[in-house]
C-alpha cells in the first residue's frame, strides 16, 4: 500500500492492471519497484505511448520514485525534454558511440561536437570563419566580426540558440524565411546574406521575405 501510494493508485488497489488504463499500468510497474527496492532500475522509452498530460504527470511520478527509492535510474529516450527534465547526467549516443557525457546544463549549453550541437536542442549551427583560437563562448561583438567576414580566421561551426538571436535595429540585417505562431511566441527561420539559416523567438510577427535586423547575444565555437 505504501507503493501504491507513492504513485497514486490506492483507490485502484482492488483492480487488476489490465483494468487500468496506460498511464496506471506504468505506475503499477513503478510500484512494483518501489517493492522489490532495487539499487538500479532500466527505463527504456516509458512514455513513448502517453498522451502529453500523463506525460507530464509520470515524469513527476518519476522524480518522486527516483527521492523515495535512492535507486540509480538509467532512463532511454528519444525525447530530449525528458532527459533534460529528469536526468542528473545526459549520455547522448549515435551510431553505438558514447559522444558525452555531462549534466544537463553542460551537455546544452557547452556541447562536444557538430553531433551533439546539433542533437541537442534546436539551433543553428552556422559555418563561419572564427579568428579566436581556442575561445568558445562568444558574444555579440565576436559573433559581428565573425558574420561581417573581418580580418584572417578559420572556418568553425558556431552553435546559435533561437533565444539567444534578438530582433534588434542595430544588428545584422537577415531575411525572414519563414513564422510559425506557436501560442506564446513566433518561431522565425532567418536566412543570412550567404544562404545559412538562424532560428530566432519573437513576440511579434514579421512576414515571409521581409529584412530585420538581429544581434547574436551568445553564440558557443563547436
Amino acid at each position: 500500500m505504501e507503493a501504491l501510494a507513492a504513485v497514486r493508485l490506492e483507490p485502484y488497489a482492488d483492480r487488476r492492471p489490465a483494468d487500468l488504463s496506460g498511464g496506471q499500468r506504468q505506475r503499477v510497474a513503478l510500484a512494483r519497484c518501489l517493492v522489490t527496492e532495487p539499487d538500479v532500475v532500466l527505463l527504456d522509452e516509458p512514455l513513448a505511448n502517453l498522451d502529453r498530460h500523463l506525460r507530464q504527470e509520470m515524469e513527476e511520478t518519476f522524480r518522486e520514485f527516483h527521492a523515495r527509492s535512492g535507486a540509480t535510474m538509467i532512463y532511454v529516450t528519444h525525447d530530449q525534454a525528458e532527459a533534460m527534465a529528469l536526468a542528473t547526467d545526459v549520455a547522448v549516443m549515435s551510431e553505438g558511440k558514447l559522444l558525452q557525457v555531462a549534466t544537463p546544463e553542460e551537455i546544452y549549453a557547452r556541447p562536444e561536437g557538430r553531433l551533439v550541437g546539433g542533437l541537442v536542442g534546436q539551433g543553428a549551427i552556422l559555418s563561419l570563419k572564427s579568428p579566436y583560437g581556442d575561445r568558445r563562448s562568444l558574444d555579440w561583438i565576436a559573433t559581428q566580426a565573425m558574420l561581417l567576414d573581418l580580418g584572417p580566421g578559420v572556418d568553425a561551426d558556431i552553435l546559435v540558440r533561437p533565444q539567444d538571436v534578438e530582433l534588434a535595429p542595430e544588428g545584422f540585417a537577415v531575411t525572414v524565411v519563414s513564422i510559425l505562431f506557436e501560442g506564446e511566441r513566433y518561431a522565425l527561420k532567418l536566412a543570412l546574406p550567404d544562404g545559412q539559416v538562424l532560428k530566432a523567438y519573437s513576440r511579434q510577427p514579421a512576414n515571409v521575405g521581409e529584412e530585420v535586423r538581429v544581434v547574436i547575444r551568445s553564440g558557443w565555437r563547436l
